[in-house]
C-alpha cells in the first residue's frame, strides 16, 4: 500500500497533496465500478437462469459492497480506499490540526454518503434519463400519473444541473490550483473534511487500531452480536482492498480495453451464442392432430399478429414493438431466451410495403 511509505515524503503534518495526486485516487474508484459491471455482466449472459439477477440488481449490490468498504476504511484510516491508496487522509476542514487521525461522527457519516449514496442516486437518474431519451426517440407513451409527468420534467432538467455541477467542479478544482481552496471537491466541502498526506505517525497509529481490537467475550449478546458482525464486515473489506491493490492496473487496463475505441473489438470476441428456438417455434408446422401450429407472424407476448415489429438484439427474436420494449423496460431480459437486455437493444424492422 502507498501509505507505507508516505512518511518518506511527507514531513510536514497536514500537508495538502498535489492536483495529480487527488486526481489519480478518483480515477481508481471510477476505474473499479465498470470493471465489475463488465465481469457480472459476463456471469449473466453465460447462464442468465442463475446470475440474471446479479445484473438486474448490479447498482443496489455495488452500493452495498461500497459502503462496507468505504466505511472500514473511514472508519480504520480516516479515507476512502483510493485515498488511502495513494497515501491520503481526510481531516476536519478547520485551520487547527487534528489530535490523531480518526474522523469525529459527524464526518465520518457525511463522508460515507457522499462516497456512496450520490454516486448511486448519480447512476440511477442517468439510467433513468437514459430510458426518458429512448422513449422519445421511439414515440413511446406510456399512460403517466401526475407525479410520474413531474418526475419526468425533473429528469429532463437533470442535464443543465449536471452541466452547472461540472462548472462548480472545475472551478472548485481551479482554486485548488492556485492555492485558494483547500478541497478540490465540492463534496468535501460539504462533508467538511480535507485531503492531507499521511505521515509517519498516522502508519503508526494505523497498525496499532488493527492489532488493538479484542473480542468482547464479556458482554451482551447484542454486544457480541454485534461485534461478529463488525468483524465480519471488516474481513470482507480488507480482502476486497487487498484485490483491489493487487489489481489496480488489470482494472484501469480493462477500463481502457472497454472503452469506446475498442468496442469493435469486443464485441467480436464477447458476442452472445445463438439462443435455442422456443417451444413455438417447434410446432409451426402443426401438431400431429392435424391443427394449424402458430402464425409465424404472431408476436410471442400477445399472440397476435406482429405490429410495428422490432428484433431484441441480444436474442434475435421478433415481437410487436410495444410488446417488447414494456417487457425490456420492466424485467431487463429476453422473454424467450433469459439474456440479459435494455431498451436500447431493440431494434425496429421495416417492410418494404412501410
Amino acid at each position: 500500500m502507498a501509505e507505507a511509505g508516505a512518511h518518506l515524503t511527507s514531513t510536514a503534518v497536514g500537508e495538502q497533496p498535489s492536483i495529480f495526486e487527488v486526481l489519480a485516487q478518483e480515477s481508481l474508484m471510477e476505474a473499479v465500478k465498470p470493471a465489475l459491471r463488465h465481469a457480472v455482466k459476463v456471469l449473466a449472459e453465460s447462464n442468465p437462469s442463475r446470475f440474471a439477477f446479479l445484473w438486474r440488481h448490479f447498482d443496489e449490490l455495488y452500493l452495498l459492497l461500497d459502503l462496507v468498504l468505504q466505511n472500514h476504511f473511514l472508519s480504520h484510516c480516516a479515507a476512502s480506499f483510493s485515498e488511502n491508496f495513494y497515501g491520503l487522509k481526510r481531516m476536519p476542514a478547520g485551520r487547527g490540526l487534528p489530535v490523531g487521525l480518526g474522523l469525529r461522527g459527524t464526518s465520518h457519516w457525511r463522508s460515507l454518503v457522499l462516497l456512496c449514496l450520490v454516486p448511486y442516486l448519480r447512476a440511477k437518474l442517468e439510467g433513468t434519463l437514459a430510458r426518458q431519451r429512448d422513449e422519445e426517440d421511439f414515440s413511446i407513451r406510456l399512460s403517466q400519473s401526475r407525479i410520474q409527468r413531474l418526475y419526468r420534467a425533473a429528469v429532463a432538467a437533470y442535464p443543465y444541473v449536471s452541466s452547472a455541477w461540472q462548472v462548480v467542479v472545475f472551478c472548485q478544482r481551479l482554486l485548488f490550483v492556485f492555492g485558494v481552496s483547500r478541497t478540490h471537491d465540492p463534496l468535501l466541502w460539504l462533508a467538511r473534511v480535507r485531503l492531507a498526506r499521511l505521515t509517519a505517525k498516522d502508519v503508526r497509529d494505523m497498525e496499532l487500531r488493527s492489532s488493538g481490537t479484542g473480542n468482547p467475550a464479556q458482554g451482551s449478546p447484542l454486544r457480541r452480536a454485534w461485534w461478529l458482525l463488525s468483524q465480519a464486515a471488516r474481513g470482507v473489506a480488507v480482502s476486497l482492498s487487498t484485490s483491489l491493490s493487487l489489481g489496480v492496473f488489470f482494472l484501469q487496463f480493462l477500463e481502457w480495453w472497454y472503452s469506446s475505441d475498442n468496442q469493435g473489438a469486443v464485441k467480436a470476441l464477447t458476442s452472445l451464442p445463438a439462443p435455442p428456438p422456443p417451444p413455438l417455434h417447434l410446432c409451426r408446422q402443426g401438431g400431429g392432430d392435424g391443427r394449424p401450429g402458430p402464425d409465424p407472424r404472431s408476436c410471442p407476448l400477445c399472440h397476435r399478429t406482429r405490429s410495428n415489429a422490432a428484433v431484441l438484439s441480444t436474442s434475435g427474436f421478433v415481437f410487436c414493438y410495444r410488446c417488447i420494449y414494456t417487457y425490456v423496460k420492466a424485467n431487463r431480459r429476453c422473454p424467450l431466451s433469459g439474456f440479459p437486455s435494455e431498451p436500447q437493444h431493440l431494434i425496429k424492422i421495416y417492410s418494404p410495403e412501410s
